[in-house]
């Protein structure tokens, strides 16, 4: 009889066992996050100038964005972005009333990575973008209603307290880096499919001209802002 029970006892044990495996592991699978991958397209448009030291009358000068990304997340609420973007900046002279004109547009393509951190509910995300950007400037074009490379020569140009080197400088380096953040929210349609749309700031940390002591600008560093509408797929 001592010995039946003893039998009893060790299956019952067993099956305790058994039956709390399969509970945490059913438990497991219900709370572990499956890894998403998405890919997609953006485009929008840019605000940027030039912040110069010594400082320069200047404005924002408008532009356009666009570009592809690739995002990956493992975690639930943390994951990968990378981006190839086409984007524009540059900075546009401020006349005030005056009717003279200057804006010079740099082109660059953009590879930011960064850390994607995103909250909400299956259908509504919202999220936060934040890592570093390298770029590379593939073209330029100035926009100008005088000789901008003679200011002092135009009749009229207001020459008092205001620099004019910048206009006409070549760019000494067409690569620049820095920082990029975002924040944005997103729609997510029949689970594989979502739009977007993030504003993001981009602070340079290169200069564009030469910046040793003996030349006119200790800085010249690029800011910009930018508002995307995008699309994402998920593959994965």
């Amino acid at each position: 009889m001592i010995q039946h029970l003893k039998i009893y006892t060790s299956t019952l044990r067993y099956w305790i066992v058994a039956a709390m495996l399969t509970a945490t592991i059913a438990l497991s699978a219900q709370t572990h996050y499956i890894p998403h991958v998405w890919v997609g397209a953006h485009g929008g448009m840019t605000l940027s100038e030039i912040a110069f030291s010594p400082s320069v009358r200047k404005t924002f000068n408008e532009g356009f964005t666009g570009g592809v990304s690739f995002r990956f997340a493992e975690e639930r609420h943390v994951g990968l972005l990378a981006e190839l973007n086409i984007v524009q900046r540059g900075w546009k002279e401020n006349f005030e009333e005056d009717d003279f004109e200057y804006n010079r547009q740099l082109t660059y393509v953009s590879l930011p990575i960064m850390t994607h951190i995103f909250f909400g509910s299956r259908v509504v995300k919202f999220f936060v973008n934040l890592g570093p950007e390298v770029c590379y400037m593939i073209g330029e074009r100035i926009n100008s209603n005088f000789d901008y490379k003679n200011p002092n020569s135009v009749p009229g140009f207001p020459t008092h307290n205001r620099s004019t080197e910048q206009m006409g400088m070549e760019i000494k380096n067409r690569f620049d880096y820095g920082i990029s953040g975002g924040l944005g929210a997103e729609f997510v349609i029949k689970k594989r499919h979502s739009i977007y749309v993030e504003g993001r700031y981009y602070f340079g940390l290169g200069n564009i001209y030469s910046a040793s002591k003996k030349d006119t600008f200790s800085a010249s560093r690029h800011s910009s802002i930018m508002v995307t509408l995008g699309y994402h797929l998920r593959i994965k």
